[in-house]
Formats: C-alpha cells, structure tokens, sequence
C-alpha cells in the first residue's frame, strides 16, 4: 500500500488549492521516491534484527512506526510532514523485506515453499489494488488513515503463528524449535528428516568457536554465499530497472501520456491493478508447478516484448498520430507486460532470497540482496519523471525493456534451480565450485 499510495497522492496534490501543499515535478519525484530511500536502510537493520530477536518479533515490532507513518501522512499539513510520513512507512518496508521471505522459506515444506514465497508477491499486489480502489473514490488523508488499519491487524494476526524454528534452534531454543516446527510441518517422516538435519547442523555452528570479525568476512567470500548474493542481486536490479514501479508509482500520469486522452486513467489503472493481482495468483501455483528457472526465462523475455511493442507504438504516434485512436494496443501492451513481469521477475527474486542464502549468513544474505533492490527501486522512481521528460515514453520504455532482456540473458546463464529441494541441499549445491 505504500508503493501504491503516490498513484493517489500526487494527482490530488497537483490540484490542491492549498498553497502549503502545492508541488511542482521535482517535489512530486521526492514525494514519490521518499518511501523508496529509507527501504536501503529498513532492510539493513531488518537482516540484523531478525537475527537478534526472531523473525516474528521483527514483525510485530516494525507495525508499530508503521501506524505512526500512515498517522503522520492522515494529519499531515505541509510538505515536510508528507515526507517525514512517506519516510517512516517506507523505512518499515524496508526492514519487512528480509524477515518476510526468510519466515516463509523456514517454516514451509519445500514443495510448497515457491507457492507461499510467492504469495508475498500477491499481497504487494492486493495491497497496490487496494490503495488505488480506495484512493480513486477518497481523499488521501482518508486513504491513510485506512491504510493504517492493516499493520494493526498484521500485529494481532501475529500473535497466533510461532517463532521460526530455525531462529529458535540457532539461539539454543531447542524444545521451542521442535515444537515450533512440528506447528508448522507436522510429523511426516520427510519433516521429520528436515527438523533432524537442522538441529544437527545447527550444533555444529554452536560448537564451534566464537568468529571474530576475520571469520566473518572469510565465511562471506564462501562460494555458497558470494554465488547466491550476486545471482539474487542481478535479478533484484533486472526486475526493478524493467520499470514495474515507475509504472507503479506515477501510474496515473503515465497512463494519460501512453494512452492520451481517450481513457479514463483511473479506470486503466484499475484494470491494470486486477491484472496484476489476478497474475500474482497465477504465478503462485505456476511457481508450485514450474521451476524457478522457465519462469524466470518466459516472463523476462515476455517483459522484454510488451515494452518493445509499447514503445514502439507510442514512437510511431510522433509521425502518424491518427494511430493514437487505437487505445487498445498500448492498453493490451500494459496489461501483457504487467502479465508477464508479475509471474516471474516480481516473485522469483524475492522467493528464492529467502532460498539461497546458508543458515550462518543467511539474515545479512538477505539484507544486503533486499539492499540492492531498494537502491534500485528508489533510483527507478526517482529518475522515472526526468527519463519520460528526456526521452519520452517511446525512448524510457525501449530502455526498462532493453534491460530486461540484458538481465534475462545473465540469468539464462546463472540462475540455478531450488524448486523442490530442502534449504540444506541448496545450500550444499552452491558449495560446489564450478
């Protein structure tokens, strides 16, 4: 709902009367991107917190500056308190973005691990719709104030799940982690094996010595994690620079541009928003069927195309503009790329950070893959009105898409599979040096 929330926001406050609130395009591109920056940081001290005091915990104590933010935006006056309110639910975000994936992927069975993972996906997408939906028919100070209902209800939610076992068996929390994992995956004898082979494994990692600082780096330049860090942060940076959230962030503005005057923006911006929601379900039981690396594969190459097409159609409207009649074309251009980049290069990074990392690195893996996406979210949101100004939408778009292809092409090479395969042996998979 936070990335959302600009879609509604900058519009009503291009039309506000109030001189206070007035905003120019260099304001509403920090407005924007405000919620962006902070996320670097959220999720730098969101990969500590949740080795410090459980992924649950992490949670649960992050709702709480979030209300405030989505208070601070309800009552906010002038600019300066917009920021302040666009800063703090961004930087809640941010530290939710390495706990989420890594609770899901440690209390879910491998074969339906990329389902749950992700869901995450969807509820992004929920969220979008539902800000949106609510923004197009209310104020934005109304629309904060009931945005600020749903952390509240995330806190109550999380009273009634466990702790992740793996965080309970690496604090020494062993009763609470057995009792904790057989919530979460029952008894079957392939549960059984996995709680087995996490309490040995962890034993190993509490017998041995304290790792002083020089440890730590060594076990950083480890083959099983420099692999999966530069692989999930390659397809972080593809993802966000395919241009999802520029369109995401000034999605009314950007639609009047593409689509003219002819439809009602609000109403594509909706329809989109179903699209995505609708796709996100898609994607969820495609990742249960598929593997991680098809997918990634057909929706890179399926982004790759709408935005050709999309660019290509709003170019040829320079020279022949009786061609901007046809509405449909770039309208079915949004929807197949919004298609395409929600099935495959929106979950996919974010399903297997929660994957790939080992269990000693595996909260500082995490913050520093979430890390390279929100740098490169902000720096997508930030730059999105200068690139439209600049190159217009037939030259930003041939660039989101260009790019897709070119990180396409990089995973097409590296990406490995972990569908179906329990975190031990991803984690010994990248042990192998090859």
């Amino acid at each position: 709902m936070t990335e959302g929330y600009s879609a509604i926001l900058l519009p009503q406050l291009e039309t506000h009367n109030d001189t206070t609130l007035q905003i120019d395009e260099e304001m509403s591109s920090w407005i924007a991107s405000m919620a962006a920056l902070p996320m670097a940081l959220g999720c730098i001290l969101g990969g500590i917190l949740m080795e410090k005091i459980g992924r649950k915990t992490t949670h649960m104590v992050t709702c709480v500056p979030c209300v405030i933010g989505w208070m601070v935006l309800y009552f906010a006056s002038n600019i300066a308190m917009i920021l302040s309110g666009r800063f703090l639910t961004g930087f809640c975000v941010g530290l939710l973005g390495p706990p989420t994936g890594v609770y899901m992927s440690e209390t879910s069975e491998p074969k339906y691990r990329g389902f749950l993972l992700a869901a995450i996906s969807f509820a992004i997408a929920l969220g979008l719709f539902l800000s949106h939906l609510i923004g197009t028919y209310m104020t934005w100070q109304d629309t904060a104030l009931t945005c600020c209902s749903f952390p509240i209800i995330c806190i109550i939610l999380m009273f009634f799940v466990p702790e992740s076992p793996t965080w309970l068996a690496k604090t020494g929390k062993i009763e609470e982690a057995k009792s904790a994992f057989r919530w979460c995956r029952g008894y079957s004898d392939e549960a059984t094996k996995e709680l087995e082979v996490l309490l040995s494994r962890q034993q190993l990692l509490n017998d041995e010595k304290k790792k002083n600082i020089i440890d730590v780096i060594k076990d950083l330049n480890k083959p099983e994690f420099i692999k999966p860090l530069m692989i999930i942060m390659i397809f972080f940076i593809t993802c966000q620079w395919s241009g999802l959230n520029a369109i995401t962030f000034y999605s009314v503005s950007i639609i009047q541009q593409t689509l003219g005057g002819n439809f009602d923006e609000y109403l594509a911006m909706l329809i989109i928003d179903g699209i995505r929601v609708f796709m996100s379900v898609f994607a969820c039981i495609l990742l249960k069927r598929l593997g991680r690396r098809p997918l990634a594969i057909f929706s890179g190459i399926g982004t790759f195309v709408s935005l050709f097409i999309l660019s290509s159609f709003t170019f040829a409207v320079k020279f022949y503009p009786a061609i901007s009649a046809y509405t449909f074309i770039p309208l079915i251009s949004l929807i197949t790329y919004v298609s395409f980049i929600t099935i495959g290069f929106v979950p996919l990074p974010w399903t297997m950070m929660g994957e790939v990392f080992p269990l000693a690195n595996r909260g500082i893996g995490s913050g520093i893959s979430a890390l390279s996406a929100y740098v490169a979210f902000f720096s997508v949101v930030k730059t999105t009105p200068s690139m439209f100004l600049r190159f217009g939408p037939e030259g930003t778009f041939f660039i989101y898409g260009m790019l897709a292809l070119i990180g396409t092409i990089i995973l097409i090479i590296f990406l490995p599979e972990t569908k179906d395969k329990a975190l031990y042996q991803i984690e010994d998979q990248f042990k192998i040096k090859k």
